[in-house]
């Protein structure tokens, strides 16, 4: 199969691109903003919260009187904490799906570039197949 020049000049940006997207570099924050949203996103956080939140309002509700520091019915510092929970994570997942989402992005052109290249290629093949396949024909006629 001849490459053109063309095809070498595709396949090196395809190169630089793939490059690039492995040797993209995170600095310490934005790893621990991946990290976060990766644990927030999980089923395992999930699970803690729900464990947290069913245990602060069970004690608060049927503890011991005198061992209760959040009471019924208000559980004002339940509240209170559970609000700056969402407050300090919600930028951090933010900053998470942002990183997350460019090397996406990145991926997908290259997805769609190999894509490209092959329907190419299928098309060049079935080109040569129906130039044979009419050759076959022409020396079956004779």
């Amino acid at each position: 199969m001849h490459i053109s020049s063309g095809d070498k000049r595709i396949s090196n940006e395809l190169n630089k691109k793939i490059a690039e997207l492995n040797s993209q570099k995170f600095t310490g924050l934005d790893r621990f903003a991946i990290w976060t949203n990766k644990q927030i996103g999980s089923f395992r956080f999930f699970l803690l919260l729900l464990a947290w939140t069913i245990f602060w309002l069970v004690w608060n509700t049927f503890g011991p009187k005198e061992l209760r520091f959040d009471p019924f019915p208000a559980f004002v510092l339940w509240l209170f904490i559970s609000n700056m929970i969402q407050l300090l994570f919600l930028p951090l997942i933010m900053v998470g799906q942002e990183l997350e989402s460019r090397r996406s992005d990145m991926r997908a052109e290259i997805d769609f570039e190999i894509n490209r290249r092959a329907e190419e290629e299928n098309r060049e093949i079935l080109a040569r197949l129906e130039e044979q396949q009419k050759e076959i024909h022409q020396l079956l006629k004779k």
